[in-house]
Order: C-alpha cells, then sequence, then structure tokens
C-alpha cells in the first residue's frame, strides 16, 4: 500500500508540473498575442499618419507649384514694369 501511494504521490507531482507548464505556456502565448495586437494596432496608426502626410505632402506640392507660378508671373510684370520705367526715363533725358 505504501508503495502505491508513493507512485500515487510522484503520478501527482508530474500532473501538477505539466500543468504548471501548461499555464505558462498559455500565459506566454496569451502574452505574444497581446504584442502581437499592439503591433497590429501601431502599423494601423502608421499606415493611417502615412496616408494622412501623403495628402498633405500632394496639398504643400500644388501649394508649392502654385506660388512657383505666381511668382514667375510677377517676375514677368516687374521686368515689363522695369522696361517701361527705363523708357519713360530715356525718353526725358532726351532733349
Amino acid at each position: 500500500m505504501a508503495r502505491s501511494q508513493a507512485m500515487l504521490n510522484a503520478a501527482l507531482e508530474r500532473l501538477e508540473a505539466a500543468v504548471s507548464g501548461l499555464e505558462r505556456a498559455a500565459a506566454r502565448r496569451l502574452e505574444l498575442e497581446q504584442r502581437r495586437g499592439d503591433l497590429e494596432t501601431e502599423l494601423s496608426l502608421m499606415q493611417d499618419d502615412r496616408a494622412r502626410l501623403a495628402v498633405e505632402l500632394d496639398g504643400a506640392l500644388a501649394r508649392l507649384e502654385r506660388l512657383e507660378a505666381a511668382a514667375d508671373d510677377v517676375s514677368r510684370r516687374v521686368e515689363r514694369a522695369m522696361g517701361a520705367v527705363r523708357t519713360v526715363m530715356g525718353a526725358e533725358s532726351q532733349p
């Protein structure tokens, strides 16, 4: 009877160790799944930010093109005005 009690105790110890190992493995798995979910959320947020930044960049580039076109137009007008002033000044300086 003592032998069967010892065998039963040994089997219970092995079972407890196995259950304990299973609980640790399950806890690790849950932690990994949580981290994976966090990473997926972070990736989604980064993709949203990237899309928003791309739209903002497109808008900034369009504004830059409009500003460059306006600057070119102003430059041409200033050049014409300077030419007109030179012409008027040249005509006035002639007797």
